[in-house]
């Protein structure tokens, strides 16, 4: 087959956003079977067109959504694609579709943030050939949000590069800390996008009370307001947390921070479809404690590979639960072990990359 991936157009493929690493991993995999053509946006740090490891990569102007929109129907209408996936865009997956209404259009939806309760919304996913999703909560949502959408919403999984996000030794490990220059303490992370409905102040919170136990220290890696990072820093001073802000790490080096940590933290405070993020934590044999929402619940079971937390909107839950690790190393390594063998057999980019490649055959079949 001839598969193009098209990309949201905010930022570059290969790219730090949780949606771009997704397209990157899937492409990479399905070039070895296929042949593979990824559209993104244009930026003056990345050629026009290139080709990594056998994917063509063809970055389009995209000043706005609308230019970008442009560009896409531009360049496809002459290009001989047997089938094309549009990522996390309803309204341009429908206008791709519009374009070229003999070919399948695919839409892998990752979120709901682009998929309103609105006749627009309702209009443009009727319009694909086959929707995706990445979790059974989010297919749940889907589905309640657009209860006269006639048409079966599929479920594919995400995974993590099991070779680069793999446990360290000790010895490993400490170099790992001397690198980021973290402290001798048991060592909490938080990766992902600094932003309110991640619920960082939640774990500032947690991390105060677990001090009050046990000597610990915070990494939050990820971007975010220059105002809002500084209301974190300053309640963090307030309470007197040891932790360290270290910004945007690039997605090809975090698996260094997973490794130089002890425990990974996901308190999110609204609904998250998926969570990338615990399961890169679960392949590195770290213990992940997360709030009990959307699909962190397919991924996390308590007591197996990590904690879930339902009370997730106070901070002591959290605390409770990094006790409970941070003053058992047996149960960390028990537990980081466990995480370790479930992301191997479930959450791998082959696994997902063979279940879209079959869910295209089959769309290609009834076409």
């Amino acid at each position: 087959m001839h598969i193009c991936i098209i990309a949201p157009e905010q930022l570059p493929v290969p790219g730090d956003g949780s949606v771009e690493i997704c397209i990157w991993a899937i492409a990479r995999r399905l070039a070895e079977r296929h042949k593979v053509t990824i559209v993104s946006r244009r930026t003056p740090e990345l050629p026009d067109v290139s080709i990594l490891e056998k994917v063509r990569i063809i970055r389009l102007p995209a000043s706005s959504p609308v230019h970008y929109r442009t560009s896409v129907l531009d360049y496809i209408q002459n290009e001989p694609f047997d089938m094309i996936q549009v990522d996390n865009r309803p309204h341009l997956m429908s206008a791709v579709k519009k374009r070229l209404p003999h070919i399948p259009v695919f839409l892998f939806l990752h979120s709901l943030t682009f998929t309103p309760g609105t006749v627009k919304a309702a209009s443009a996913l009727a319009s694909a050939d086959l929707i995706i999703a990445n979790s059974h909560s989010l297919q749940r949502r889907l589905t309640r949000r657009f209860p006269q959408l006639n048409k079966e919403i599929c479920i594919v999984l995400l995974g993590a590069d099991l070779e680069r996000f793999t446990p360290v030794n000790s010895q490993e490990k400490y170099h790992l800390r001397r690198l980021y220059r973290l402290p001798k303490a048991f060592t909490v992370l938080f990766v992902g996008r600094v932003i309110p409905r991640k619920g960082v102040p939640v774990l500032i919170r947690a991390m105060y009370h677990l001090n009050k136990h046990l000597p610990a220290h915070l990494v939050i890696a990820g971007k975010g307001k220059p105002s809002y990072v500084r209301q974190l820093k300053l309640l963090a001073r307030r309470l007197g947390v040891s932790v360290s802000f270290l910004g945007n790490v690039a997605h090809d080096d975090i698996h260094t921070l997973y490794q130089a940590a002890d425990c990974f933290v996901c308190p999110s405070q609204n609904h998250e479809s998926f969570g990338l993020v615990n399961v890169e934590a679960m392949a590195s044999g770290l213990p992940v404690i997360a709030s009990s929402n959307g699909g962190i619940r397919e991924i996390i079971v308590s007591g197996h590979n990590g904690y879930l937390v339902e009370r997730y909107r106070e901070s002591l839950p959290f605390a409770r639960d990094l006790l409970r690790v941070g003053r058992n190393p047996e149960l960390v390594a028990t537990i980081g072990k466990q995480g370790r063998a479930d992301a191997l057999e479930v959450f791998n980019w082959q696994r997902t990359a063979s279940d879209l490649e079959r869910l295209y055959q089959a769309a290609l079949l009834q076409h």
